[in-house]
């Protein structure tokens, strides 16, 4: 049985590849959630008005690649500790949250969270909300699997971001 598994990361662009082709993934969509405006454009998202965050929903097979996993890499594909944005992009559309669909997703996310922040990896506190699933709104089609589509600005925006460049500081390895 499949579950879902919502992250929000900043530009969700960067967000798709590295869960993509994991086993055990049967989908990675980009899209909007957390906000008060029923199917939001791209556009209304980001004039910051909406309340939603740039997200990937990501259905899976825990028996394969469990939510446990899942929470980990995210972590490494973000700046925990940014409250205002992620990377280049700023504002409340591109703030982070673990949007949990279940009780169980949860307790994980919240312990993660406690774990990570005890590592003592970062020196400011780990800023990323946990938060209740609510609806989750596709984004537009030109947005789904951009890194296929546009491998070359794709590569370009993931370096220029200062994303590639943090992943590899703090994770010793990019999973751009």
């Amino acid at each position: 049985m499949v579950e879902q598994a919502t992250f929000a990361g900043g530009c969700f662009w960067c967000m798709v590849k590295p869960f993509d082709e994991l086993p055990g993934i049967e989908a990675v969509i980009s899209g909007y959630t957390g906000g008060h405006v029923e199917n939001p454009t791209y556009e209304q998202v980001c004039s910051e008005t909406t309340g939603h965050l740039e997200a990937v929903q990501i259905t899976f097979d825990p028996t394969i690649f469990p939510y446990e996993k899942l929470v980990e890499l995210y972590w490494t594909l973000i700046d925990p500790t940014d409250a205002g944005g992620q990377f280049y992009d700023r504002g409340e559309s591109y703030t982070t949250a673990i949007f949990y669909h279940n009780e169980e997703q949860r307790e994980i996310a919240e312990q993660s969270k406690a774990a990570l922040q005890a590592l003592g990896k970062f020196n400011t506190p780990i800023a990323v909300k946990i938060l209740p699933a609510k609806p989750f709104y596709e984004a537009e089609t030109y947005h789904q699997h951009y890194y296929k589509k546009n491998p070359a600005h794709y590569e370009r925006y993931s370096i220029g971001s200062g994303r590639a460049a943090f992943t590899e500081k703090h994770w010793g390895e990019s999973n751009e």
